[in-house]
């Protein structure tokens, strides 16, 4: 058994993730929310319920005692909750984070699809986003970044992975595809270990998502 960290628990990749490592697994969830009373836990004696902000880096670190993995899913402004995120799995000797966050970070879109995205994102907010991801990969933790394309909700599971340094593929990805990834590294750890993963669906190459 496992003590797994959901940080962003009420995520929609993260709501795919839950049932799944419930059925598939036996390990311990804590989930770590906002506004926990949107979350109510599915198996009282295998998931706790965490009221929290990343950004609160006291309650943080107090959910990160004994945990063995971290998940990530979040919102917002990322270089400071990274930093948050890191410092507590330090300071909790913590060493696996599964990461999720979207396209872009080492301008490894090809155009025009590459252009759309920055045009569509903005500047300011994938500088963000490459600077978090930058501190996760300057850390000595264990990290697998997984860099997903534009997300839909279709149920069917549907990708492929592209390493860093090589050209991203696909404009879109479902949901449950990328919560498939996930699973499977959370029920093997040293899968995709000091990774930067890009995910897409095959054959949705094109100049704008293809939904």
């Amino acid at each position: 058994m496992k003590n797994i960290l959901i940080l962003g628990a009420y995520g929609q990749i993260a709501r795919l993730v839950e049932p799944r490592l419930l059925n598939e697994t036996d390990d311990h969830l804590s989930l770590y929310l906002r506004h926990a009373n949107r979350l109510h836990a599915v198996d009282d004696h295998r998931e706790s319920i965490i009221d929290g902000d990343v950004n609160d880096f006291d309650t943080l670190n107090s959910a990160m005692k004994n945990i063995d993995i971290v998940y990530a899913n979040l919102g917002g402004r990322f270089e400071p909750m990274v930093k948050n995120i890191v410092k507590a799995m330090d300071e909790n000797h913590v060493k696996r984070l599964i990461y999720v966050t979207g396209l872009g970070l080492y301008h490894e879109v090809p155009n025009p699809f590459g252009d759309w995205v920055e045009s569509s994102v903005g500047s300011e907010i994938m500088n963000d986003t490459r600077r978090a991801a930058k501190i996760i990969e300057n850390s000595d933790i264990d990290y697998t970044i997984i860099r997903a394309a534009y997300m839909n909700n279709g149920a069917k599971i549907d990708y492929e992975l592209t390493e860093k340094d090589t050209p991203f593929k696909g404009t879109i990805i479902s949901r449950a595809s990328i919560a498939d990834l996930i699973v499977k590294i959370i029920k093997n750890p040293k899968l995709h270990e000091f990774s930067s993963l890009g995910i897409d669906k095959p054959g949705t190459d094109g100049p704008v998502p293809m939904y």
